[in-house]
């Protein structure tokens, strides 16, 4: 890959010169080879990535836990297929469901007709994970995954009825998708970032691991000194910081140069 690195609000007093950090693909590397490095995808046609804290499920080590199956029980009777984008039907009346969701979830307009079908005509939205009330007889959702087959899938967007939200839906769709896809013998589901607590919910599955900066680490514990550490004022890089290294790497920067997933070689 390729990488950039575009300067983000520096502060010049104590010497913090922030970049944001984008990753292009190069000829014949695939996505999943990026996402390996911590990065997210910032195009729908998986041609600009940015790295940042997100979350995977490493799909080796998932054993469901009593949350997870209390969430199951609750949507009992709801199935799950997946189905490659070129085998589903992108007909008008999900379109209307699609946009009546997003108007109701995110606000009106702010996913606009256009921005919908861009995202279930791109790179990105490689399958669908179909949910159906089978007592019913009706599709009640539909998440939407890029996937590399038996390897790696990113759990990009849910659309799904919000008459279901008692039956806590949308946390069943991903919960079964870790599920399947762990069945199925996948090695990752990424499941985007985690910047505030109300994503820690992405967290809940054993396997669940973070991108701190420079490698991936399954101790939750990590994660929620960082969240802690956002909402502060510093005058330090949260690495150099005495308190995060003694905590986490027994005060060696050694420990954290050597697992760091990033090296340049001329």
């Amino acid at each position: 890959m390729k990488l950039m690195f575009s300067p983000a609000v520096s502060d010049y007093r104590h010497y913090i010169f922030p970049y944001a950090v984008w990753a292009f693909p190069e000829k014949g590397e695939k996505p999943s080879e990026i996402f390996n490095a911590g990065f997210l995808p910032s195009s729908r046609n998986l041609d600009r990535f940015y790295l940042c804290r997100n979350i995977r499920v490493d799909l080796s080590k998932y054993k469901p836990s009593s949350e997870n199956r209390r969430i199951c029980r609750k949507a009992e009777g709801i199935s799950a297929a997946l189905v490659a984008r070129k085998d589903f039907g992108y007909t008008s009346e999900r379109r209307e469901f699609f946009k009546r969701y997003a108007d109701e979830k995110f606000g009106k307009n702010v996913m606009s007709y256009e921005r919908l079908d861009g995202l279930f005509a791109s790179p990105i939205f490689s399958h669908l994970l179909v949910f159906t009330d089978v007592n019913a007889g009706k599709e009640v959702g539909v998440a939407a995954l890029y996937v590399e087959e038996g390897k790696m899938a990113f759990y990009y967007y849910a659309f799904y009825d919000l008459a279901y939200f008692n039956r806590n839906l949308g946390m069943y769709m991903m919960t079964a998708t870790v599920k399947l896809l762990a069945e199925k013998k996948y090695k990752y589901l990424y499941l985007g970032s985690c910047y505030s607590e109300n994503a820690l919910y992405k967290t809940q599955f054993s396997g669940a691991e973070f991108f701190n900066g420079f490698c991936w680490e399954d101790d939750i514990k990590q994660l929620k000194y960082q969240l802690n550490w956002d909402k502060q004022e510093h005058d330090k890089h949260l690495f150099e910081t005495e308190d995060f290294q003694e905590k986490f790497y027994g005060g060696k920067l050694e420990k954290m140069i050597a697992k760091s997933c990033f090296s340049v070689k001329p």
